[in-house]
């Protein structure tokens, strides 16, 4: 989805109103609810599985205290979220916890909208940060080693193969080492009638970049001074992506509509029969009929490893809240990452956990031995990617949004569409340097 900017006299509002202390809860002391308890405001979206996961746990925190209450409220998608969140900050009505992407979680930090973690990890005697998994919890800090953000979640993109449709062609799950082998897959399953093709990579930027990081690329060199999106590696991807779906039209990508419909209406392909697989979520297993699919890691491109991104969905806490409000923000971000929970929200929503001692909870040791396809993603995520860092608080990223956008949507070569999202991320990039 195209992120909207954000105008620099609401930036300044924002970065105004917190600096004069004037941010929600700040003046006036923690909100209360009718029986006393302190409420924590709780900002977040997500598929309508996890929405209803979430919902649960979030249940569970409230009746296991008498100290605090959280109250959610849901928006359309992560960028919705964030979007209001800025409106929120701006207008002195913002939540005390949202759940971002890292980027988002970023480009707050580094306008000073939350705060540092730090101060409640370095008190807190029972937190042991070795039972994160670094390729989610290392996203949460800056190069100051300010913990802006506590993982909630990981997601990684996986592949999800129709069993009937691969078993019809002769084609067995173990033969895709490359994006080439996945290609040659998808031409033998394709129907020239347009009925049924062979793969759906999901729309936007993340199927992408990960198939990009695959073939060796890089977004920006090594002393952080150049934008890299024009390179031989990022071109040959994103023009093979281009050939497939327009030309050799043995790939398909669903776009627009409401919200995650896009998403939904890809999944839908799949289990009714029409395409081959699709690239999608982690936390899309909820959602999935693993009679009907299977799960598998993304391939590497070329001769190149498999090097998809591992992201992690993320906690921050504002700036704005007392501290009252804040300790109960601290203390949610801890009940929801204790194994048990981990292990809650991964079996139920197909998320990778993020402490790696949830895989020592009995129930999860036995859902896994039954279920092995939630193991994919958590493999995937051991040798993946970190998230790109984008330096310029989203620049760089808009520009490659609006790029593969060009690409998958409107048929535009691979070359043409990233030499203009290098020149505009480049931009970006010296502006700030």
């Amino acid at each position: 989805m195209k992120k909207k900017v954000v105008s620099a006299v609401l930036l300044m509002t924002m970065t105004a109103s917190l600096l004069a202390g004037c941010g929600k809860g700040a003046s006036n002391g923690p909100t209360r609810t009718s029986d006393g308890k302190i409420q924590i405001d709780f900002w977040y979206s997500g598929g309508k599985t996890a929405v209803n996961v979430l919902q649960g746990i979030v249940d569970d925190y409230n009746a296991s205290q008498d100290e605090y209450e959280i109250k959610t409220t849901t928006q359309a998608d992560y960028t919705e979220t964030y979007e209001k969140l800025q409106a929120g900050i701006a207008g002195k009505n913002a939540p005390d916890i949202a759940l971002l992407d890292p980027d988002k979680s970023r480009n707050l930090s580094e306008k000073n909208l939350v705060a540092d973690l730090n101060e409640f990890v370095e008190e807190d005697s029972d937190f042991d940060k070795d039972d994160y998994l670094s390729v989610f919890y290392d996203h949460g800090f800056d190069d100051d080693g300010k913990m802006f953000a506590m993982p909630a979640y990981g997601t990684t993109q996986v592949l999800y193969y129709n069993k009937a449709a691969f078993e019809a062609a002769g084609i067995t799950p173990d033969s895709i080492k490359t994006w080439q082998d996945l290609a040659a897959a998808a031409k033998k399953m394709t129907k020239p009638d347009g009925s049924f093709f062979g793969w759906e990579p999901m729309w936007g930027l993340g199927n992408l970049v990960d198939a990009s990081l695959s073939n060796g690329a890089q977004l920006l060199s090594d002393d952080g001074k150049k934008v890299m999106v024009n390179s031989d590696e990022w071109v040959e991807v994103w023009e093979s992506f281009r050939t497939w779906l327009h030309d050799d039209k043995i790939m398909k990508v669903n776009s627009g509509g409401q919200g995650w419909e896009y998403w939904y209406t890809t999944i839908d392909d799949v289990l009714q029969n029409k395409a081959g697989g699709y690239t999608g979520s982690s936390g899309d297993q909820a959602d999935l009929d693993f009679s009907i699919v299977g799960a598998m890691e993304q391939p590497g491109f070329n001769g190149n490893p498999s090097a998809p991104t591992a992201d992690a969905l993320q906690y921050v806490m504002l700036n704005g809240s007392s501290d009252e409000e804040k300790a109960g923000v601290y203390d949610f971000m801890k009940f929801f990452t204790t194994p048990e929970n981990q292990a809650k929200w991964s079996m139920n929503t197909g998320y990778v956990a993020v402490r790696k001692s949830t895989q020592d909870v009995e129930e999860f040791k036995t859902y896994a031995e039954e279920n092995p396809q939630a193991l994919v993603p958590l493999q995937q995520a051991s040798h993946g990617s970190a998230a790109l860092v984008d330096p310029t608080g989203g620049k760089i990223l808009d520009a490659l949004t609006v790029a593969a956008d060009k690409v998958e949507l409107e048929n535009i070569p691979a070359k043409e569409a990233l030499d203009e999202a290098q020149k505009t991320a480049q931009e970006a990039l010296d502006a700030i340097q």
